[in-house]
C-alpha cells in the first residue's frame, strides 16, 4: 500500500470549501491515480476520522496566454470528503 501522504496532496482553501466545513465536508487535492477507496482510507488514517462518502472531480489544465507565449495550467484531481455524523472534525482546519 502506498503512503497516505502521497495520496492527499493539499487541502483546498476557498470560501465555498470553508463554509462546507460546518457540514463536515472537506475538500482536498489528491493524486490523479488515486481512486475513492484509496482516498477514503488515506483521510481516515491521516486525520483519524470516519469517512461517510467521497466524491471526486478531474480538472483539465486550461490554456493560458502571456503575450504570444502560450502555456497550460496544471491538471489535477479534487476530492470532496463527507465525514460521518459521529466523527470528530479535522483539527487542521479549525481556527482558520
Amino acid at each position: 500500500m502506498t503512503n497516505p501522504h502521497d495520496i492527499i496532496i493539499k487541502p483546498v482553501v476557498t470560501e465555498q470549501s470553508m463554509t462546507e466545513m460546518g457540514n463536515k465536508t472537506y475538500t482536498f487535492v489528491v493524486a490523479k491515480s488515486a481512486n475513492k477507496t484509496e482516498i477514503k482510507k488515506a483521510v481516515e488514517k491521516i486525520f483519524d476520522v470516519k469517512v461517510e462518502r467521497v466524491n471526486t472531480l478531474n480538472y483539465d489544465g486550461k490554456t493560458k496566454r502571456m503575450g504570444r507565449t502560450v502555456g497550460k495550467t496544471a491538471s489535477f484531481k479534487k476530492a470532496v470528503v463527507k465525514l460521518a455524523a459521529d466523527s470528530k472534525d479535522i483539527e487542521f482546519f479549525t481556527g482558520m
